[in-house]
């Protein structure tokens, strides 16, 4: 499976599932149970290693952002979720993931941002067609410390300032209508 085979699965069953990532996992595995084991481990690589490409500050500030606060397990469904809204989404919010204010055509934080099945479909098909776990990837370890300059997460204005257009966007109304930061909790990292 090449890298337009891999986009192309997401963007089908992305576009099948509407907006429910939940659907959206169920209707992966299912694409991926018609594929040979093989071809379902290259999906997975493909996965696993823009998983890792989106571990870094900026896009963890962009979470941050959209979801009033992200700590770990947010972050790793939300990359999750960065990469199944596509590749125009995707290669966009790496080159500059201020873009999503433009990239994104509305956000619900109560709904959108979190995709953790997704991240677990490629083990579901292979272990569903084959009996056993999906092998080791050979993948490095993306590290401990996100790639990039680190932002303070807690700080609305180091957010405000790194992603403008964004914040401009997503951060401030939802900040303008719960000042407090009460409604997300604080953002924990």
């Amino acid at each position: 499976m090449d890298e337009t085979e891999f986009w192309a699965l997401v963007d089908g069953t992305r576009l099948a599932a509407g907006r429910d990532p939940d659907l959206h996992a169920e209707l992966l595995v299912e694409r991926l149970t018609g594929l040979d084991p093989e071809a379902v481990h290259d999906f997975a690589r493909h996965f696993e290693a823009r998983f890792s490409r989106a571990y870094r500050w900026d896009l963890w500030g962009a979470a941050c952002v959209l979801l009033n606060g992200a700590g770990d397990d947010a972050f790793e469904n939300f990359r999750c979720w960065l990469i199944s809204q596509g590749r125009t989404v995707f290669e966009g919010a790496l080159a500059d993931p201020d873009a999503l204010a433009e990239l994104l055509p509305d956000f619900d934080e109560r709904t959108e941002g979190e995709a953790e099945e997704i991240g677990y479909a490629a083990f579901d098909a292979y272990e569903h067609l084959t009996g056993v776990e999906l092998p080791d990837l050979g993948l490095g370890d993306p590290g401990v410390e996100p790639q990039g300059v680190p932002i303070d997460l807690e700080d609305e204005e180091a957010l405000a300032a790194a992603l403008p257009e964004l914040w401009a966007r997503f951060g401030a109304r939802r900040r303008a209508a719960d000042p407090q930061g009460l409604a997300g909790g604080p953002a924990q990292v």
